[in-house]
């Protein structure tokens, strides 16, 4: 594929093809409760945490199509380095260089209040 928007937008339109399946199977909700048993239960569940997961998936890629945008795609939001091509196209998502994901990882202090990577508390 050509450019990183292309591919961003590749896969924001997957992710978004994907959502909108989710949603028509999420439209018939089994009955549940105490004495009110249906094995359908279980699979509508997981299906709602996979609606998480895919609108995780979409934000993030919306948020990379607005730095991309903004001609911040591909630099670190700590150190500003370069994002390696190899980690972008594993990960395009990423904000962080390996150097700084690996601290994130492994430093608490690196972590913000809400609990996410990014910056340096002080």
């Amino acid at each position: 594929m050509g450019s990183a928007r292309e591919r961003l937008q590749a896969d924001l339109r997957e992710a978004e093809g994907e959502l909108q399946k989710l949603d028509q199977r999420l439209e018939q909700r089994p009955e549940f409760g105490p004495g009110k048993g249906n094995p359908r239960a279980y699979s509508w569940e997981m299906e709602l945490a996979r609606r998480k997961r895919v609108m995780a998936r979409i934000d993030a890629l919306r948020e990379a199509l607005a730095r991309e945008r903004e001609g911040a795609y591909g630099s670190c939001e700590r150190c500003a380095r370069p994002i390696s091509p190899e980690r972008l196209d594993i990960l395009p998502t990423t904000t962080l260089c390996v150097s700084c994901a690996r601290a994130a990882t492994s430093d608490p202090a690196f972590r913000s209040a809400d609990g996410a990577h990014g910056a340096i508390q002080k």
